[in-house]
């Protein structure tokens, strides 16, 4: 207790002065974030209830990391990612890149992953695949802290993570070029092509990745890429098309006390979308069709005392959909949005033959329907006060029919800050695999449902150069998912419980033209422990540039993370410091070499059971733009 109490007096005592005193000296000034997330179409943060974290590219792409999940994992208080290796997080057994949000999990398809604002998430196992998740494609990230599902439906039921992707605004032509490398044998490269030549853009990136990571039989690659195609129709009217294709391997030697030999997986992953907007002065909208779409390939391997299994796990899966939608301002201070989505969920798994590639066992086939209409009623009743309501109706084939409520109020108490208020419903229905999918199997399974609570308050003082919010929640949910014994055999029954809360606090300061300070802090209390999700985050960046170098340094603190939760063998918790730097120097205009290191105190600790992370690791290389 007396480290944590340390630690947010650390991260406390970074405020600028004048808000330590009370912030009565400080101008009032605005709130400077435009989002999507929460309401479709481009609102001002400061009329919205729900709580939404905004990471830009320049913070995306300032450490050289091909994936957003990282610089998330730092820049959103209560968002945390599993990780066990430098380079790649990988799927099934021997797999990481759990996303974690105030403890709810992505691995339970309770917090979704959108791109672009449509559903990411594998249709067979309802989880996100983290390995897809690439920076070249990120305009910036939009992170919805709690449940989002009268927007997006199921397993929007903790929150949604949105990545917007680039475009180009502006006539020429860009092209970046980045390439680097480092500890075990890893290396990172890619490309981007940004054009615009009237109402034409296009947005064409390359990427590429290995590592042998640092322990044996830990290998990873992957390479990929995105295309984008938009047409301004008219000054009122866009259509734009896109298509991401992910290729990776990722072998795994299991744990440290429990080797494996031989397990390795091969998957192909694609996204295609096509969206159609309209923007007039009243009134705006969208209709969009997107494909979710992944080929696996699996061997689970075996252990050192066992047989060599004789076949490979395939499957193959699909999440198709179509959504539309118009905002509308029926009257001064009102905007009025309807919607209307469907969904078709697809997954196929069986055993094939290593030998004689014939399937030797079918594990399911199975198809699911949803169509859902919703509403989301905006009203400023003062300049001081917005109220704001939503609601979904949702019909699933298999489970029926959900009601999804939320509501708010936002106080502008004064010209740069916001009081608000937030109750909202999360909901999941169960996934192909918990219904159909092996043993415990149970096809007479209810949705998941949460409810969260919560109140905060977001500044931003003086002439925009600080900003800082503080928020507390409460979560309660019942119907979750477990597998129990039942009639002596394992069952997936609708029996969990969740009850969560906690605080979070952020800060971004920018001393001067110079130094540039950002931090967040969140407590999560849970009633039922869960893994992956730790009681206590901590992150302290730092940025400095001067003449031609930058240097991004990030200080971030984990306490009583859980790697392991049982009745039997008992609870395991880490708790561990993490310093990451990077240095850039920009040799001239189109030239920057850089040099990272990251684990810079070279502790020792894991994330994932039995699964060690490396020391110290360090990368160089160069970026090209022209």
């Amino acid at each position: 207790m007396r480290q944590r109490l340390l630690l947010a007096l650390a991260f406390l005592a970074f405020l600028p002065p004048a808000l330590r005193a009370g912030g009565d000296t400080l101008s009032l000034g605005r709130l400077e974030d435009v989002v999507v997330t929460g309401t479709r179409v481009r609102t001002d943060i400061r009329h919205l209830p729900m709580t939404v974290t905004v990471v830009d590219r320049e913070r995306l792409t300032e450490n050289m990391r091909q994936n957003v999940l990282p610089t998330l994992q730092e820049q959103v208080p209560g968002l945390f990612v599993t990780a066990r290796g430098m380079m790649g997080y990988g799927v099934s057994d021997g797999g990481s890149g759990m996303i974690s949000l105030r403890g709810v999990s992505s691995s339970a398809a309770g917090l979704m992953v959108l791109i672009d604002g449509h559903p990411q998430y594998q249709g067979l196992f309802g989880h996100s695949v983290a390995d897809t998740y690439q920076t070249l494609m990120a305009e910036r990230v939009e992170v919805l802290r709690g449940p989002a599902s009268v927007l997006y439906g199921s397993n929007a039921m903790g929150g949604v993570v949105n990545i917007v992707t680039r475009q180009m605004n502006e006539d020429g032509e860009h092209t970046d070029i980045s390439v680097g490398a480092g500890s075990y044998g890893t290396f990172q490269a890619e490309a981007t092509n940004r054009v615009r030549r009237g109402r034409f853009y296009s947005v064409v990136a390359l990427q590429g990745g290995r590592s042998d990571n640092h322990r044996p039989d830990m290998g990873f690659y992957q390479y990929g890429g995105m295309a984008k195609l938009g047409y301004e129709i008219s000054p009122h009217w866009e259509a734009r098309a896109d298509l991401d294709l992910t290729h990776f391997a990722a072998s795994y030697p299991g744990a440290v006390d429990d080797p494996i030999i031989g397990a390795r997986q091969w998957v192909n992953r694609g996204i295609a979308e096509a969206v159609i907007e309209n923007h007039y002065r009243n009134t705006s909208g969208a209709v969009s069709a997107y494909y979710n779409f992944g080929r696996h390939k699996i061997n689970d391997g075996h252990s050192p005392d066992a047989e060599a299994p004789t076949y490979y796990f395939r499957s193959n899966d699909a999440l198709s959909g179509i959504s539309a939608y118009q905002s509308a301002t029926l009257f001064t201070g009102n905007r009025l949005t309807a919607g209307i989505d469907w969904q078709h969920i697809y997954g196929h798994a069986w055993n094939r033959d290593m030998a004689t590639k014939e399937t030797t066992y079918t594990a399911g086939d199975d198809k699911e329907d949803e169509v859902a209409a919703y509403l989301d009623f905006r009203q400023d009743l003062w300049k001081w006060l917005t109220l704001d309501a939503g609601l979904r109706l949702d019909h699933h084939t298999k489970t029926g029919t959900e009601w999804v409520p939320q509501g708010g109020l936002v106080f502008r108490l004064t010209q740069g800050g916001a009081l608000k208020a937030m109750v909202s419903k999360g909901f999941r229905n169960p996934s192909i695999k918990e219904m159909y999918l092996w043993g415990p199997a149970n096809d007479e399974l209810e949705p998941e449902r949460l409810v969260t609570y919560e109140l905060s308050w977001k500044h931003q003082p003086g002439e925009g150069r600080f900003s800082y919010g503080v928020n507390v929640f409460y979560i309660k949910g019942d119907n979750m998912i477990q597998t129990q014994m039942v009639d002596g055999k394992p069952m997936n029954v609708n029996t969990g419980e969740i009850e969560n809360s906690g605080a979070e606090l952020e800060w971004n300061w920018r001393v001067n033209k110079h130094w540039q300070l950002n931090s967040n802090y969140s407590y999560l209390h849970m009633k039922n422990k869960v893994i992956a999700a730790p009681e206590f985050k901590g992150y302290l960046g730092a940025d400095y540039t001067v003449g031609n170098f930058s240097l991004a340094a990030g200080l971030q603190y984990v306490d009583n993370l859980y790697t392991q939760v049982s009745d039997t063998d008992g609870n395991v918790k880490e708790n561990f410091w993490l310093l990451n730097a990077t240095l850039s120097y920009r040799v001239c205009k189109c030239v920057t070499l850089w040099a990272k290191g990251d684990n810079l105190l070279a502790r020792r600790y894991e994330i994932n059971y039995g699964y060690p992370m490396p020391r110290a690791t360090f990368m160089g290389g160069v970026n090209v733009s022209l």
